[in-house]
């Protein structure tokens, strides 16, 4: 068991540890590309409540995936290989497995559609603040560029199967008006 207490009191002065014992301020961008993974997480959880079995399933690999980044964040200076060039081709699998069912985009579309739809959306753009993290920490510290590819991705899966999950449900895409 790793974690044992879940209140060690040991952050209260804003200080966190790392998994190598190393402590850092919990303003620090690895903290915040930590957290921004944390938060994307739970955005994926709270989506996969509504999601059809397949949709279920793909979103609890990338959980397992985003675990598995902030994993190897929590260990600077180490190469874990936690995650692989093969989660990656993963990922390119299920953006072109999607992108088929769907028509070609004219414009931006405005977020929405259905419930879950919404939640996929909102876990976009969560995914894309996570990425700015961990890119804002890649300019001072190592950051793997497997990770940035992935996030990067993970970005259009979102966003793919946010409009699968319209089209199924009949739900028109609303383009972005521009010249209003």
């Amino acid at each position: 068991m790793r974690i044992t207490k879940v209140t060690t009191k040991t952050g209260d002065m804003g200080q966190t540890g790392l998994a190598n014992g190393e402590r850092v301020s919990k303003n620090s961008p690895r903290i915040h590309a930590i957290g921004s993974l944390d938060t994307l997480n739970s955005f994926i959880g709270w989506t996969r409540v509504n999601a059809k079995k397949n949709i279920d399933k793909s979103l609890q690999e990338v959980q397992q995936d985003l675990f598995n980044i902030g994993a190897e964040l929590a260990i600077p200076d180490v190469e874990m290989n936690l995650l692989n060039n093969s989660r990656l081709e993963w990922l390119d699998e299920q953006i072109d497995m999607h992108n088929k069912q769907l028509p070609p985009l004219d414009e931006f579309i405005l977020p929405g559609g259905t419930e879950l739809a919404s939640r996929l959306h909102i876990s976009r753009a969560e995914c894309r603040e996570t990425e700015r993290n961990i890119i804002c920490l890649s300019e001072q510290e190592y950051v793997s560029d497997l990770h940035k590819k992935y996030l990067n991705r993970l970005s259009d899966l979102l966003f793919n199967l946010s409009r699968v999950v319209a089209l199924e449900k009949g739900v028109s895409e609303i383009s972005w008006e521009y010249n209003k």
